[in-house]
C-alpha cells in the first residue's frame, strides 16, 4: 500500500502488520506502525535528520509550519496522529526506545491524547530535553503524557503485548521491544551495540528475543560501511593520554547525552590533574539524573570536580540560573588565568567565544563524535578546522560508535533467530543482506509506507 495510511473505522485487521514509515534507507527517523486488530501503536517517531537536510538549513532556512513537512514527505501522511487531527481514531500509543531526536524528534507534533511509553531514565532525558530547548512547533514536547516501563514488565494494548528488555547504547535507558501479535510475535532492536562497559544489556535482549520465536526481526544496521574494534575503555585511555600530554588548554566535544562519554571525560581529567567544565545543558542533564542508580559513574555536580562552563550573555533563562547555583561556575577568563587547570566542553558555536582565551600554545582539542556523514556536517567541520587552525590547536579524533559492528550483528542476528529479517536505520540495506544472513529467503527490504505482514 503506498501513499497516506488510513484507519478504517470499524474494519478489524485479520493479520497483525508493520509498515516502516521512517527509517527505510537513512540513518535514523524510526516510525514503525504497528495494526493488529483494533489496536494501533506506533514504534518510535522519530525526525529524519538526512530526509530535512535536504529541504532546510537552521536557522536559516527553517521549516514554518507541519504542512511543509507532510508536503515533502518528511513526516507521514497518517490519521489518528497529529495535534491537529480530530478526524480519526486517534493512534493507542507511542513506544519510545531511546531518547535520541531520530527517535524521539516528532513526538512534538502528536496529539496529546497519545500516550508515550518509555523507560524511566528516558522520561528524565526528556524532561530535561523539554526545560532546556525553545519550543517551536517541531521541539515542543510539552502536555506529552508519558507512562514508564521496565524490563521484565509487559505492556498490553488490545490484542498487542509489548515486552521492553534493555540494550546498551550511547545514551542511557534504551530498550529493545519484543511484540507479541494475534498471529505472532516480532522484535524490534531499536539502537544498540554489543562492545563497552555495559554490553551485557544487549547480550541479555538478544537471548530472551531468541525464545520468542520472532516472525520478523526489525533491526538496525547503521554501520555496514563503518565497522572498528574499539570500546568506551579504549576512548578512556585514549583521552587520558592526550589530556596528560597537553601543556594549555583541553577543548573537548562530545555528546551531552552520553553519559559514557562524560564519565570518561571526568575519569581522564582528574587522572591528569584537571577539571572536567561542561556546559549548562550538560550540567542539567546530570542534575536531571542525579540519583538514577542505574547509571554507573555519573559525576555529581555538588561534588566540586565538575565545573559549569558559562558563556558570557545578558539573559540567562529560569533553568541556567538554577543549574549554576549546584556547581562552581567558570567563565572564559578563568580559562585564560589557569588553561592548564581545565579540561572544557566546547562546541563549534562556541569557538568564536574563545577569541578571548587565546589557547596557550600546546593547547588541544579532542572531537569525541562520529565523523560527518552529511554535507552540512561536513561544512560544520571544516569551520571547525579553520577556527583550530586559527588557535593552532591539533584535532584529536577519538569516538567509538554507539551502533553494533557488523560482525556482531550478525551473530545477534542468527542467535535471534528469527524467520525474516528486515534491516532498518541504515544506508545499507542490500549490504546488510548479502553479510548478515545465511538463507537469503528470509531476508525483507522494507518500503516506505508498505505493510509486512506478522
Amino acid at each position: 500500500m503506498r501513499g497516506p495510511l488510513k484507519y478504517l473505522r470499524g474494519v478489524r485487521r485479520t493479520v497483525a502488520r508493520v509498515s516502516v514509515l521512517g527509517g527505510v534507507g537513512e540513518i535514523g527517523g524510526n516510525k514503525i506502525l504497528v495494526e493488529d486488530g483494533d489496536a494501533r501503536v506506533m514504534l518510535d517517531f522519530g525526525m529524519s535528520i538526512a530526509q530535512r537536510a535536504r529541504f532546510f538549513s537552521d536557522p536559516y532556512v527553517s521549516p514554518r509550519r507541519p504542512e511543509s513537512l507532510l508536503s515533502l514527505g518528511i513526516i507521514p501522511s497518517i490519521g489518528g496522529v497529529y495535534g491537529w487531527d480530530t478526524t480519526e481514531k486517534k493512534l493507542d500509543a507511542i513506544f519510545l526506545s531511546h531518547a535520541h531526536l531520530d527517535h524521539y524528534g516528532y513526538l512534538s507534533m502528536v496529539h496529546r491524547d497519545v500516550p508515550v511509553y518509555c523507560g524511566e531514565t528516558t522520561e528524565r532525558l526528556m524532561s530535561a530535553i523539554t526545560e532546556t530547548r525553545r519550543a517551536s512547533f517541531e521541539t515542543d514536547y510539552r502536555g506529552l503524557e508519558y507512562r514508564t516501563f521496565r524490563t521484565g514488565a509487559s505492556v498490553k494494548v488490545g490484542s498487542l503485548t509489548l515486552s521492553p528488555v534493555h540494550v546498551y547504547h550511547s545514551i542511557p535507558g534504551a530498550y529493545g521491544l519484543i511484540v507479541s501479535t494475534s498471529t505472532g510475535s516480532f522484535v524490534y532492536t531499536g539502537d544498540l551495540r554489543a562492545h563497552g562497559r555495559a554490553s551485557h544489556l544487549t547480550h541479555d535482549f538478544a537471548r530472551t528475543a531468541a525464545e520468542s520465536d520472532a516472525s520478523l526481526l526489525l533491526t538496525e544496521a547503521t554501520n555496514m560501511v563503518g565497522g572498528s574494534v574499539s570500546s568506551e575503555e579504549e576512548v578512556a585511555h585514549k583521552l587520558e593520554t592526550v589530556i596528560r600530554e597537553a601543556k594549555g588548554l583541553v577543548m573537548a566535544s562530545f555528546s551531552g547525552m552520553d553519559t559514557d562519554r562524560l564519565t570518561s571525560f571526568h575519569r581522564a581529567a582528574e587522572a591528569a590533574d584537571r577539571k572536567l567544565a561542561i556546559s549548562m545543558r550538560q550540567a542539567h542533564l546530570v542534575s536531571t539524573l542525579d540519583g538514577d542508580g542505574r547509571i554507573d559513574g555519573l559525576p555529581k555536580l555538588a561534588k566540586g570536580n565538575v565545573v559549569i562552563y558559562r558563556r558570557n550573555k545578558k539573559r540567562y533563562e529560569k533553568w541556567e540560573e538554577q543549574v549554576s547555583e549546584k556547581a562552581e561556575v567558570i567563565t572564559s577568563e578563568d580559562l585564560t588565568a589557569a588553561p592548564r587547570r581545565y579540561v572544557v566542553a566546547t562546541s563549534l558555536s562556541d569557538m568564536e567565544g574563545m577569541v578571548g582565551v587565546k589557547p596557550s600554545p600546546g593547547s588541544v582539542y579532542i572531537l569525541s563524535s562520529s565523523e560527518p556523514y552529511n554535507e552540512e556536517m561536513e561544512l560544520d567541520m571544516q569551520r571547525l578546522i579553520e577556527w583550530l587552525d586559527f588557535y593552532g590547536m591539533p584535532l584529536y579524533h577519538i569516538h567509538v560508535s554507539g551502533h553494533i559492528m557488523p560482525q556482531q550483528l550478525r551473530s545477534l542476528v542468527s542467535g535471534i533467530g528469527a524467520k525474516r529479517v528486515a534491516p532498518i536505520h541504515t544506508e545499507h540495506p542490500e549490504l546488510f543482506l548479502k553479510f548478515a544472513l545465511e538463507k537469503g529467503d528470509v531476508g525483507v527490504l522494507p518500503v516506505r509506507n508498505e505493510w509486512i505482514e506478522i
